[in-house]
């Protein structure tokens, strides 16, 4: 299986970092067109993929994940540049 940590921009222009296995339905579950998504990202779609990165193990996603939360968001916005 693999695993995609991502990154989204939303329509207030804050950023919502997560991880999925199926990193389409996930936007779209964040936009509203499928049940699910975050509650943080609820009403304030749409959401745009900014960045995503694979990996093999959930671990090593999760871990990436609370790597790129600790960012500072210009650290963020030069993962995506």
């Amino acid at each position: 299986m693999i695993f995609y940590v991502y990154i989204v921009e939303c329509s207030d222009k804050s950023y919502y970092t997560g991880i999925a296995t199926n990193l389409e339905k996930r936007i779209k579950e964040h936009n509203g067109e499928l049940k699910g998504g975050a509650k943080y990202t609820r009403g304030k779609g749409p959401v745009i993929l900014k960045h995503s990165e694979i990996f093999k193990t959930r671990g090593e996603a999760l871990k990436r994940e609370a790597e790129i939360k600790k960012m500072q968001r210009s650290e963020k916005q030069a993962l995506f540049a």
